[in-house]
């Protein structure tokens, strides 16, 4: 969200990786691993060249959180076990079961919060917070 955020308050201006990942306070070779699934997702497009860096690929309206999670981040929200509970045993062998239920609906809420905010509410609110105006002059 850090880089598709810088990216929006651009305006429309092609950001370097360079760039993004001193704003993220990282490396250029973390950002480009994000661009790049990022752009798998359809999300983001690259312009070669002088001058060129990261855009979005559609407007920062249309680009939800909820693309962004599933663009990047893990699918599985909860990590369970390593390896498999025992199954002979009467806590190890339902646990699971037990628990997926409830952990399906953290999901399906997650997913819901996240399918109401774009890119660019997210980029207004960085705008308003650091007390500047959308395009940002880097």
């Amino acid at each position: 969200m850090h880089a598709l955020a810088a990216i929006a308050v651009s305006g429309g201006k092609p950001l370097r990786s360079e760039d993004l990942a001193y704003s993220a306070n990282t490396s250029a070779v973390v950002i480009r691993g994000l661009l790049s699934r990022l752009r798998e997702a359809k999300l983001t497009t690259s312009q070669l060249g002088a001058g060129g860096g990261a855009l979005l690929a559609k407007p920062a309206e249309k680009i939800k959180l909820l693309d962004v999670y599933r663009a990047v981040e893990d699918p599985e929200l909860f990590a369970l076990h390593r390896t498999p509970p025992c199954e002979n045993c009467a806590v190890g062998g339902n646990i699971l079961a037990a628990m997926q239920p409830s952990l399906d609906r953290a999901r399906r809420a997650l997913e819901i919060e996240l399918g109401k905010v774009s890119v660019a509410d997210i980029a207004q609110e960085v705008a308003r917070l650091g007390k500047f105006t959308i395009p940002l002059e880097w």
